[in-house]
C-alpha cells in the first residue's frame, strides 16, 4: 500500500488514467483554439468540445446546448447566482438557500445581500436535510430562486431534490442545485429533477481541476442570465474566455466514465463505507454519525468521536488522509458550519472526521485505516478524564467542554 492511504475523496480526486489518456494530445498536436473556425487546428479543438458537451449532458439528462464551461463549481455558482439575480431582479429579490450549503453558495448570497437582496437561510434537521415542507414555507411572492445543494460536502445528506424542484416548478421560481458532490455518484436527471440550473467540477469526478460547467436550462423555462465575465461573447455570451480544451476533453471523458460505471462504483464504495462504520461503532463507544443514515451519499462517512479532539487525531493517523470538522485559524478552533446548522453540539463538532472512499479505495486499505483510527482513538481517549467519567455513568451535561487551542 501507499502510505498515506487516501481517503479525502469529497475534497478531491485523482485523475483516472484514462481521463489523461484523452486530454494528452490536445496538449500538443491538437493545440488549436475552439473559437479558431478557419483552419483544422480549431476545427479538432471545436470537435473535441462539441463531444465532451455531449458526454456531460448524457449524464444528467441534459441537452448539449445547456452545457456553460466554466472553471468549476465556484465559477458556476458565482454565475447561476448573481446572473440570476440581476436578470429577474424586476421580478423580485427574494432567495432562499440554506445554513449548510458549500461556502462558495453562502458567500455569493451574503455579496447579493449587500445588492439589495434579501436572503432566507433555512436551517437543516439533525441530519442535514432540507425538506420540501420548509421550502414550501419560505417562498413568497417576491422569491426568484432558490439555491439547494443535491449533496453535502462534509456529511453526505442528500436534499429531496426532485421534490423541491416540482416544487419550485409549480410557482414559477428558479431552482438551482449544486451538485459537485452528487454528479458521478447519484443518477442525476434535470428533467425528472425539475432543476433549473445546476453546476459540477471536474475534480470531484476523477477529472482535472480548473474545469466545471453550468446546466442552464434552455426550455421550460428558458433561463436567462446576466454575463458575470464580457470579452469576446464566449459561451453564448454567458461565459466569455478562451475554452481550456484539454480540460474540457478530460471533464467529458471523466463524465462518459462516471455514466457507464455509476451503478457498480456507487454499489462498491457504499459497501466500503459501510464496513467502516461496522468496524467503527463496532469496536469503539461514544461515537456519533453525522449525517442521514438513509439520504447519504454513498462514499461518505462523518463520524464524531467523542472526547478526542478531531485535529489531535488527524495528528495522531498520519498515515491516512481526511479531513475534520474544524477549520483551525491563529485565533480559533471553530467548527464546521455545516455541523453547527445540524445542532451537533460543540463537542462532537470539534471530533468528527469526514472520510472519503473513491474509485482507487482499496478494502486492504480500508482496514488499515480503520486499525490506525481505532488504535488513535483510545490512545488519546486514555488523556481523558471525561472518557473516563463518562464509562462510570457520570451525567457529564454539566461539565463544559473546552476547545483545545
Amino acid at each position: 500500500m501507499k502510505l498515506p492511504i487516501y481517503m479525502d475523496y469529497q475534497a478531491t480526486t485523482p485523475v483516472d488514467p484514462r481521463v489523461l489518456e484523452a486530454m494528452l494530445p490536445y496538449f500538443t498536436e491538437r493545440f488549436g483554439n475552439a473559437a479558431s473556425r478557419n483552419h483544422r487546428y480549431g476545427w479538432e479543438a471545436e470537435e473535441a468540445v462539441e463531444k465532451a458537451r455531449q458526454q456531460i449532458a448524457a449524464l444528467i439528462g441534459a441537452s448539449p446546448k445547456e452545457i456553460v464551461f466554466t472553471s468549476g463549481s465556484t465559477e458556476s455558482i458565482n454565475l447561476a447566482l448573481k446572473g440570476a439575480a440581476e436578470m429577474y431582479a424586476e421580478k423580485g429579490k427574494h432567495i432562499v438557500t440554506s445554513q449548510a450549503e458549500h461556502k462558495a453558495v453562502l458567500d455569493v448570497c451574503k455579496h447579493l445581500e449587500q445588492r439589495g437582496f434579501e436572503v432566507t437561510y433555512l436551517q437543516p434537521d439533525k441530519s442535514g436535510r432540507v425538506g420540501v415542507e420548509q421550502v414550501a414555507g419560505a417562498l413568497r411572492a417576491d422569491t426568484i430562486l432558490v439555491a439547494l445543494m443535491w449533496a453535502n460536502n462534509e456529511v453526505g445528506t442528500l436534499n429531496p431534490v426532485r421534490e423541491i424542484g416540482a416544487l419550485c416548478h409549480s410557482k414559477g421560481i428558479l431552482f438551482f442545485s449544486d451538485a459537485t458532490q452528487a454528479a458521478g455518484k447519484l443518477p442525476v436527471d434535470v428533467e425528472a429533477d425539475q432543476v433549473d440550473m445546476l453546476c459540477i467540477s471536474g475534480h470531484k469526478l476523477y477529472g482535472p481541476k480548473g474545469v466545471g460547467v453550468l446546466y442552464v436550462r434552455r426550455r421550460n423555462p428558458r433561463v436567462r442570465l446576466v454575463a458575470q465575465m464580457d470579452g469576446g461573447g464566449h459561451e453564448r455570451g454567458m461565459r466569455s474566455g478562451t475554452l481550456n480544451v484539454p480540460s474540457i476533453v478530460g471533464l467529458g471523458q471523466a463524465c462518459e466514465i462516471a455514466r457507464v460505471e455509476l451503478p457498480a462504483e456507487s454499489a462498491r464504495t457504499s459497501e466500503l463505507r459501510d464496513h467502516l462504520e461496522r468496524r467503527i461503532f463496532g469496536e469503539l463507544d461514544f461515537v456519533h454519525l453525522n449525517g442521514n443514515r438513509e439520504h447519504r451519499l454513498p462514499n461518505n462517512l462523518n463520524v464524531s468521536f467523542a472526547f478526542v479532539e478531531g485535529e489531535s487525531l488527524i495528528m495522531g493517523i498520519s498515515d491516512v488522509a481526511v479531513s475534520s470538522g474544524s477549520a483551525c485559524t491563529s485565533a480559533s478552533l471553530e467548527p464546521s458550519h455545516v455541523l453547527r446548522a445540524m445542532q451537533v453540539g460543540e463537542d462532537l463538532a470539534h471530533s468528527s472526521i469526514r472520510f472519503g472512499i473513491g474509485r482507487f479505495t482499496t478494502r486492504e486499505e480500508l482496514d488499515f485505516a480503520a486499525n490506525q483510527v481505532i488504535a488513535a482513538v483510545r490512545r488519546l481517549r486514555e488523556l481523558s478524564p471525561l472518557y473516563e467519567m463518562a464509562q462510570e455513568g457520570v451525567d457529564l451535561k454539566s461539565v463544559q467542554w473546552q476547545a483545545p487551542h
